[in-house]
């Protein structure tokens, strides 16, 4: 079968297209035949390890300390059918369309993937596709869908309640805006110029160019404030709230953490951070939304498989709107 092989930590050329052996699924697992995958922006910061030290030394003690070993295919969520199953398997059957996260074990970008039936720590989840949508649409769920989710829950929206999102216009944030919207919320999307139209179209009741006004210069206060891209002022962010206000903030760095929990303790604003563990319930949950025509997912740009490393370039230069969508198609396989 054909993969994309990571070969070394750097740019995006680093991404080889390279026949592999197809894998056998074990007593437990399914084998997908993959047809779409995405390119997060995870994905990008993943292949470089261009991160803080903090982030890069342990991401380099887990894939390899020179060179990624552990894990040499990236790609966190895919859609695709069941291929074949392990004896013990009982939920899936051969041709189910299904979509998947899958964990820290990556495997994306390939034509065939083995993960349990079952979720197991660390290795991916995976669940019947919504009826209503394509492969495509179904690839952009797993991942930035569960990480919204988690955070809008946090957030335990009354409806009627102002939040404000920043960094909206990418594959969390979009699904952030639909949510916050189907719990009741009243809410302000911020993001660059290019952006604005689509979250509008989405649901977002106001937005902000983040390129024209800093939101915490506005004057204006919010319920909850949700730092998608972890950038925000800490300082003006907590003037912005509202008493008994809540920030959350995905991708928060150690300083901003510790400023987050002695903020909590001191005032009667929360700092709420960390990363969503996925959960089947919780993927239920968004397919249940997705049938019932109250989410959806933004795709951006499609690419075919053997233009991976165009898609990294675009994902990279932080423009993309919802998500990048890879299409896998199948020819001769080994």
């Amino acid at each position: 079968m054909k993969a994309i092989i990571w070969t070394r930590y750097g740019p995006p050329d680093v991404l080889q297209l390279r026949e592999v052996r197809k894998p056998i699924p074990t007593d437990n697992q399914v084998r997908i035949k993959i047809h779409s995958a995405t390119v997060t922006a995870g994905d990008c910061e993943t292949r470089g390890l261009k991160l803080p030290f903090y982030i890069s030394l342990p991401m380099r003690l887990f894939f390899g300390p020179v060179r990624p070993k552990r894990v040499n295919i990236l790609g966190q969520e895919l859609a695709g059918e069941i291929e074949s199953v392990g004896k013990a398997v009982s939920k899936f059957k051969k041709g189910d369309k299904v979509f998947a996260n899958t964990g820290f074990g990556m495997g994306a970008y390939s034509e065939y993937i083995c993960l349990p039936e079952k979720p197991q720590e660390m290795s991916g989840i995976v669940l019947e596709m919504p009826l209503n949508i394509s492969y495509e649409e179904a690839a952009a769920v797993p991942l930035g869908g569960l990480e919204a989710l988690h955070f809008i829950r946090k957030a335990n929206i009354q409806k009627g309640q102002e939040i404000l999102i920043n960094g909206a216009g990418g594959s969390i944030g979009t699904y952030a805006v639909q949510l916050a919207k189907y719990f009741g919320a009243e809410v302000t999307a911020v993001d660059s110029t290019g952006k604005l139209d689509m979250l509008r179209s989405i649901g977002a009741d106001y937005t902000l160019d983040y390129t024209k006004k800093d939101f915490t210069q506005s004057g204006k206060s919010y319920d909850i404030i949700f730092d998608v891209i972890g950038k925000s002022p800490f300082s003006g962010t907590m003037r912005s709230l509202k008493p008994n206000g809540l920030y959350l903030i995905a991708n928060a760095g150690p300083l901003r953490m510790i400023r987050g929990a002695l903020a909590s303790m001191k005032s009667n604003k929360k700092v709420i951070f960390g990363a969503a563990n996925p959960k089947i319930e919780d993927l239920m949950f968004l397919k249940d939304l997705i049938e019932a025509g109250k989410i959806k997912a933004v795709i951006d740009r499609k690419y075919p498989f053997e233009q991976i490393v165009e898609a990294h370039r675009y994902v990279e230069k932080g423009n993309k709107k919802g998500n990048v969508v890879i299409a896998v198609q199948h020819n001769n396989e080994i």
